[in-house]
């Protein structure tokens, strides 16, 4: 997502390179093309009229401090009005009330039911509750299988009564078996229409009435563009939810939706989906958003999925190990695991500043791992606590077993005698020292 806005910002930037100093001029410009971008991005041309009206007169209106180019001025003003334009800051979701009731909205195929699963997912294993989910779409059965399917798969109790075509009834049943069942949090998945219609927006407003949520959401499928706008300002006239979920935005989307959505209905957004997966989801920061937008990565947010994933006590054990020389493949596949549950690679690789850009027509698999599992586990539990034993007859074993080339294999092995010594030195301060006393100085 948003490559190709990245991209043509990145133009409009230009036209200020080796500019001594901000003009009319060539902020006009600089403004018409950024423009050009939005409007190509799939934002209103009123969004992009208003927005590029800000940026030309801050940017006219700037005291240049002397360490700042026209370039680098620009830059900034832009990427503090796109934060703005997607609403300034991260707005928490509200979890009040016992249980919380949680209202899903939006139209067929925008992902209702799996961001339902998902958000249940978060809540259970980033804050602690013990939620309960509700199919609440009387007229699809395969919607409440497939929610029965995904509570499975998190471990979340899912309250459905096929029989009953009464959604407010099941809602208000539902409330009351996860009053008496403890559950904290009551997720509530609605029927959708593949078009906004009277009757489906009367059906969930008279839900919404009758259970009285603390929460009603917005799913939107990020992918629709400006429609996926006029559709949520429609549902927002009838039900005034509290928040939009833009979904799919791992997906070839122009994010038109990300950059409106906040300006045209006044209500922020909270979630994004970005994958299949159940964990596959994020809290919107804006601020995040337009640094990747503008090329800038977003450093926070990978640490946090590290330190997510990050087990103290773990650590400490492997520590150990290293300063004993005793790293081995059970390790090595250990933080490879690590790796994988923080998300998507090439999702990974573009929060870090200035590889996003490099790494955007390089199709990395989902399973690039896989190759380097298969041949680690296909050495004996005796070969991977010792890889030293790894003579030329085992490798080959390992290749055929695994159904690689002996190279592979060597190359594998290899990789990982350099991490070894790597992590062993880092481990050692006075060999850490000297290696920095060696390093040429700069000049």
């Amino acid at each position: 997502m948003f490559d190709n806005l990245s991209d043509k910002l990145e133009r409009a930037f230009k036209v200020l390179k080796g500019q001594g100093q901000v003009t009319e001029i060539n902020v006009a410009e600089t403004v018409k093309e950024i423009r050009k971008a939005l409007l190509d991005a799939d934002v209103s041309y009123k969004v992009a009229k208003q927005f590029t009206d800000t940026v030309k007169e801050k940017a006219i209106g700037a005291n240049v401090l002397n360490a700042i180019s026209p370039n680098q001025l620009m830059v900034k003003i832009t990427h503090d009005e796109l934060a703005s334009l997607m609403g300034g800051g991260m707005q928490e979701i509200s979890l009040k009330g016992n249980p919380t009731v949680i209202l899903i909205s939006g139209l067929q195929g925008s992902g209702k039911t799996t961001f339902s699963g998902k958000l249940a997912n978060y809540l259970k294993t980033k804050k602690g509750k013990s939620p309960m989910l509700v199919a609440g779409d009387v007229y699809r059965p395969a919607a409440i299988d497939q929610l029965h399917v995904l509570g499975e798969q998190i471990g979340v109790e899912v309250w459905s009564d096929k029989e009953n075509k009464k959604p407010v009834d099941i809602a208000q049943k539902a409330i009351a078996h996860a009053k008496s069942k403890g559950y904290n949090v009551v997720i509530i998945d609605t029927a959708g229409r593949l078009a906004v219609d009277e009757q489906m927006m009367n059906e969930i407003a008279e839900v919404k009435n009758a259970v009285n949520p603390q929460e009603t959401l917005f799913v939107v499928d990020s992918m629709t563009g400006q429609d996926a706008v006029n559709t949520a300002k429609a549902f927002n006239d009838k039900i005034n939810f509290d928040g939009v979920v833009l979904t799919k935005l791992d997906g070839d989307t122009r994010g038109g939706a990300a950059l409106s959505i906040r300006t045209v209905v006044d209500k922020p957004i909270k979630f994004v989906g970005t994958g299949e997966k159940m964990d596959a989801l994020d809290v919107f920061y804006p601020e995040r958003m337009a640094d990747r937008i503008l090329g800038m990565g977003d450093v926070v947010s990978l640490v946090e999925r590290a330190q997510e994933q990050y087990d103290e006590e773990k650590a400490r054990a492997l520590q150990k190990k290293i300063a004993k020389n005793q790293f081995d493949f059970n390790d090595f596949m250990d933080q490879i695991g690590q790796i994988k549950k923080m998300g998507n690679v090439k999702d990974l690789m573009g929060m870090i500043p200035g590889v996003g850009k490099a790494m955007k027509d390089i199709d990395i698999d989902d399973n690039a791992f896989k190759g380097i599992e298969a041949i680690i586990q296909s050495m004996t539990p005796k070969e991977r606590a010792n890889p030293q034993l790894l003579n030329g007859n085992r490798r080959k074993r390992i290749a055929a077993g695994s159904g690689n080339t002996i190279q592979e294999v060597n190359k594998l092995i290899k990789q990982f005698e350099q991490t070894s010594k790597m992590m062993k030195m880092m481990g050692d301060k006075k060999k850490m020292a000297q290696l920095m006393k060696n390093m040429p100085k700069p000049r």
